[in-house]
């Protein structure tokens, strides 16, 4: 497009106006930033609104021009300068190709475009910049200090394989070397960093924070920790295993329609949401800052995620659906390989649908990231529940999956005796069944019937009766 046409657009992310050369250092700022954001121009010898001033050109302007900016930038910057007629007055046009080697100072300062500014940037934006422009991701880099005996090749052959089969019903050939070599977890006869965190027998002995950290409130921040627990192993493992938890750890609600022969349950979160969130931070996280961990805190009306290493450079939690960004395009690759993550970036997408479908239409996620992180909060929607449900709807309170499973299991049986709840539940410790068993008589769901060594578990009368489960 002609500079006339676009000095008539007005001043955007890709082009400035500056109304003189007097303004070199100004002119300079723009270059950087155009350097480190996207192509761009800039036209000297028109006002801020648009106006065209011109400038007076000697025989060494363009030259001095060149060579001021190439001098005043590290990496040093070859513009295009050019001198064009408008309107019978001169202006210049230096047009500006973003770097591939970033960031690029100007006179020590280091500049981005944001709207139709040019924004000096952070010590710790800059640190940020220069590890994504890094050609090689770190994901993809060879582990010092690590060797083929760190993976566990195990895992792959029993874990990871049957998995893959499983899913795509392609059978994988090869040795489990070769396999973790065509996924970029081998290089040069060592593990990268991706097959350490994906395969490797103990992750944590190469980065001792890349773990996931669970905290449970009763209320909030301040009041009773319910539990702690750590998530570790490969990410595989640290996903499921904490997954797994967080789902133990919610209501599972339930509604009986008057017209309908089965019950209604409603998770008080979305599960994929859940699970996603969990595969989203310890995929995306920034494994090279490990003076942190993945972080989860539970609470009763929310569940907050928080990982190292904020949202990439222009997204946002506005455009969050429709842009897609890997810091670790590896571990991302292979992730998805078994669905563990979503291989075209439709996760985001994927949890908001889960929020509008579902039944008690909780409060969206809320995305707040900085430079230095990110965190998400999911909200429950068991309040909503306990007091949208009308009084003539026969309702359980909220249960989680281990109650939940007893209570079908009376209902479908009339009674249950302990050792088969026990067995149902075999990684389960029996200190926590028989906290599932008192919830339960508490809230007169269930009674116990007979001696304590052959009794067995049934309804209370007032389930029975008021609670319209038979």
């Amino acid at each position: 497009m002609k500079s006339k046409e676009l000095i008539k657009k007005g001043e955007s992310k890709n082009l400035e106006f500056k109304e003189s050369l007097s303004l070199k250092e100004d002119i300079g700022k723009c270059v950087s930033a155009f350097c480190n954001c996207c192509d761009g121009r800039i036209l000297v010898g028109v006002s801020d609104g648009g106006v065209i001033k011109g400038v007076e050109i000697g025989k060494k302007t363009i030259e001095q021009l060149a060579n001021y900016i190439k001098q005043n930038t590290d990496v040093s910057v070859y513009v295009n300068v050019e001198v064009e007629r408008i309107e019978g007055k001169e202006i210049i046009v230096i047009g500006v190709k973003e770097c591939e080697e970033k960031p690029v100072f100007f006179r020590g300062n280091c500049y981005v475009r944001v709207g139709k500014s040019s924004h000096k940037l952070s010590a710790s934006e800059i640190r940020k910049m220069a590890k994504e422009s890094v050609k090689v991701h770190w994901d993809g880099q060879v582990c010092e200090g690590a060797s083929l005996e760190d993976l566990d090749f195990d895992f792959v052959s029993e874990f990871f394989r049957p998995k893959y089969d499983l899913i795509t019903g392609i059978e994988l050939v090869g040795k489990d070397k070769e396999l973790l070599e065509s996924l970029n977890c081998i290089k040069n006869n060592k593990p990268t960093n991706a097959g350490i965190l994906l395969f490797g027998k103990e992750p944590q002995k190469f980065f001792m924070n890349s773990y996931i950290a669970l905290a449970r409130y009763k209320e909030g921040i301040g009041t009773e920790r319910l539990d702690y627990k750590e998530f570790k192993g490969n990410l595989f493992q640290q996903i499921d295993k904490c997954d797994a938890y967080i789902k133990e750890n919610i209501a599972i609600m339930s509604k009986q329609d008057p017209y309908k022969v089965q019950r209604e349950d409603i998770p008080e979160y979305g599960l994929f949401s859940i699970r996603e969130l969990i595969t989203n931070a310890v995929c995306h996280r920034d494994y090279l800052e490990q003076g942190s961990k993945v972080i989860i805190k539970m609470f009763k009306d929310r569940i907050d995620y928080y990982n190292v290493g904020g949202l990439h450079r222009g997204i946002n939690s506005g455009n969050i659906e429709r842009r897609q960004f890997s810091r670790n395009p590896t571990l991302a690759k292979v992730l998805a390989k078994i669905r563990y993550i979503e291989d075209m970036g439709e996760g985001w997408d994927k949890i908001i649908k889960e929020h509008r479908k579902h039944s008690l239409k909780p409060q969206m996620p809320e995305i707040d990231s900085d430079e230095s992180g990110i965190s998400v909060s999911l909200f429950s929607s068991k309040e909503k529940f306990e007091k949208n449900v009308p009084a003539n709807v026969p309702v359980n309170v909220p249960t989680n999956y281990r109650q939940k499973w007893i209570l079908d299991k009376i209902l479908k049986e009339g009674k249950i005796r302990f050792p088969e709840i026990l067995k149902n539940f075999s990684g389960v410790a029996e200190k926590t069944i028989k906290r599932d068993l008192k919830y339960l008589r508490e809230k007169k769901f269930i009674k116990f019937v007979g001696a304590s060594k052959t009794g067995y578990y049934c309804f209370d009368n007032f389930l029975d009766n008021k609670r319209g489960l038979k």
